[in-house]
Parts: structure tokens; sequence; C-alpha cells
């Protein structure tokens, strides 16, 4: 529940040292003051109960539906390429890059898909991902880069219609795209692109 949380604090060495947040009362060991959020707290736990009881199932239904949406792209439209490890990463997170295609262009054109160029901490900055340039992708892939995030009300019917529509999005972006001249990433094999 909003306003619930907690904070897990490692015992052992080397010690966290961690700050209080607020003055006064002393509880917490003197970490954070105030009344707690009782309701809060066994909100938090009864969350925490289902979460742990569906966990595995979640994540292995979210995997299956972002690996379809991925492998949708390499049929059609192609010319896509993942963003992140083929194997050890989130199962309700896919990113990808459309060769030949903006992505703030396809999000303008994308009004019943939500999607994001940016990671959910840095939306609306314009700027590519600091962690896709890190991993040193080049220029058309940082600009073509998208973002997908499946969650637990995500079904199947909503992956195949999001997929099915930016499949035919990229489509017609691309055959409506004006020739482009020089090296891309587009030219190397989709394996090459897999970073």
């Amino acid at each position: 529940p909003k306003g619930g949380g907690c904070l897990y604090i490692r015992r052992g060495k080397p010690a966290v040292g961690i700050v209080s947040q607020m003055d006064g009362g002393g509880h917490e060991g003197g970490l954070r003051s105030g009344t707690l959020n009782v309701p809060g707290i066994i909100g938090l736990g009864r969350a925490l109960e289902i979460a742990t009881a569906e966990m595995e199932g979640e994540s292995a239904r979210l995997a299956l539906l972002r690996d379809e949406m991925l492998g949708r792209w390499l049929r059609e439209p192609g010319g896509v390429a993942l963003n992140g490890h083929p194997d050890r990463r989130l199962p309700n997170n896919l990113n990808v890059s459309f060769i030949g295609v903006e992505n703030d262009v396809l999000m303008m054109n994308m009004k019943d898909v939500a999607f994001s160029s940016g990671s959910a901490c840095t939306t609306g900055k314009p700027e590519p991902s600091h962690v896709l340039s890190a991993l040193g992708l080049p220029q058309d892939r940082l600009r073509s880069a998208v973002r997908f995030g499946l969650g637990r009300f995500t079904t199947a019917e909503d992956a195949r219609y999001a997929a099915g529509r930016v499949a035919e999005e990229v489509t017609r972006l691309r055959a409506n795209a004006p020739a482009r001249r020089g090296p891309s990433s587009a030219a190397r094999p989709l394996d090459a692109q897999k970073v």
C-alpha cells in the first residue's frame, strides 16, 4: 500500500551506515521517529506473502509473454535488436531497438500502446539511456531504443495486441522513411547486436 515500506539493513561487516531521516522520538534505534503506520505495515506484510506465493509462477508467465513479443518482432518487422543480456534479465522488462525508427517518432504514432524510450526513473529526459550508453550501443540503437514493461495484470491478449501494433507501426514508419546512407548497426548480424 502507498505509505508502507521497509528497509532491510544488513548486519555484519562492512557495516552499512544509515543516517536518521527524522530527528526526535528515538524510534527504530534512533533512525526513524514518529507513529508507526500500522495499516501500511500489515498491508506490506500481506503483499509480501502474496509476492512470495506467486513470484515464481508470475515470473515464468511474464517471461513467456516477453519472449513471445520479442519473437514476433524478430519475425516481423525484423531489424530489431535486444538491448541487454539474452537470458539474465528481468522477466517483465523488454528493451529493444527497432533499427531505422526513432523511438520518439514511434511513441508519437502509438497512442494505444504504452511504452517508454527511457527508464522509469528518467522519464521526461530527452537524452538516451545512460545505461544503454554505458553498454556502448551505437547512436542508431540508442535513438531507436524503447522499453516495454509487463505486469501482473498484463494478459496474453494485451501482449499479442501490443506486439502486433508495434510491428505494424514499425513497418509503416520504415516504409515512409527517406533512404539513409552510411553504415549502421542494422547491417551487422542480429546476434552481434545483442548486448
